[in-house]
């Protein structure tokens, strides 16, 4: 999916400097905390990993990774918005961030009001993988085996409203299939759950299963954005194997808490902007089949607004909700 990056004139408010910030103008004089709100193993702890190091070391100061999983990211992303705006306590994110308050009737923050944006970081496709003992070469064979026997087959998740659960939820939608869904507590489970063939099929960020699809733990079946990835270019997408339409990615965000002082975000971003023209990270982005994207903390903002917009009309379309 492409990223919707218009609107890059839409600028982040300037904070008004606390009397705290005003004694900590060195800026970080201790370890970051970086929230994965997600189990480790999924796309979100991956990418976690890979810009971490680098982005503690050009700022001074280690990023520590703290996973709070649970409740499809919300856990998490509660812990951050009512975190003190400081600076030290980050979030990273991804679809789950602007899909949730389109399927919950109840949310304990708003993804807009309670946050800062940081810094976009990436962007990565999908890809459509199943168990090696699923009889199926190709999307057309795997469509074809699951109308052939309805409800036998089930995928695996990282829970309800997961960018996971939606991608194959779209994809039952456009094949008129009917596939099991099995939610796990997060991306890392629910890849665990195909190595283990507990489960047929999945949907899995691309920069998680490089290597199992290389070694042949799973069988990789289609990308699924509108175009093949750099990484597999012989893999041909989803919508050029019959599945007209269908086009679907992730792409991941650093946020603060709202009040953060706009000294402290500028300072976060440049490290991260830095780290992102690092060769080595750039060359760690490639192997695992991400794009780089970088930018001020305007291009997330403007990128966060219409992801709201547009995945509320997809959730509404598609009938989701989750009580």
């Amino acid at each position: 999916m492409r990223l919707a990056l218009a609107g890059l004139a839409v600028m982040l408010g300037s904070a008004v400097c606390s009397p705290a910030w005003a004694q900590t103008k060195d800026f970080p004089v201790r370890p970051v905390r970086l929230v994965v709100p997600v189990p480790p193993g999924g796309s979100i702890d991956v990418m976690a990993r890979i810009v971490s190091p680098k982005w503690g070391e050009l700022m001074g100061q280690n990023v520590i990774i703290d996973y709070r999983p649970g409740a499809n990211t919300i856990v998490g992303s509660e812990n951050v918005a009512r975190a003190p705006a400081d600076g030290y306590t980050l979030l990273i994110n991804t679809l789950p961030f602007v899909v949730n308050p389109s399927l919950y009737p109840k949310m304990p923050f708003d993804t807009e009001r309670d946050f800062a944006p940081v810094s976009l970081l990436g962007s990565s496709p999908f890809v459509l993988v199943v168990h090696p003992s699923v009889p199926a070469k190709s999307v057309k064979e795997l469509v074809a085996l699951a109308r052939a026997h309805p409800g036998k087959l089930n995928y695996s998740s990282a829970g309800n409203g997961s960018n996971l659960h939606v991608a194959a939820e779209l994809f039952k939608n456009l094949t008129g299939t009917d596939i099991v869904h099995v939610p796990y507590g997060g991306g890392g489970p629910a890849l665990i759950a195909i190595l283990n063939g507990e489960a047929s099929l999945s949907f899995l960020s691309l920069i998680a299963v490089t290597g199992h699809i290389a070694s042949g733990r799973m069988r990789a079946l289609g990308i699924t954005t509108a175009k093949r990835s750099k990484v597999t270019p012989q893999l041909p997408t989803i919508a050029e194997q019959g599945v007209a339409g269908y086009d679907f990615g992730a792409w991941f965000g650093v946020y603060a808490p709202a009040a953060t002082p706009a000294p402290a975000i500028k300072t976060l971003n440049d490290a991260i902007s830095r780290a992102l023209r690092d060769p080595q990270l750039a060359e760690r982005f490639d192997k695992e089949g991400a794009e780089l994207v970088g930018g001020p903390p305007s291009v997330l903002a403007a990128h966060l607004k219409a992801e709201l917009a547009l995945w509320a009309k997809v959730v509404k379309s598609a009938g989701l909700r989750i009580d």
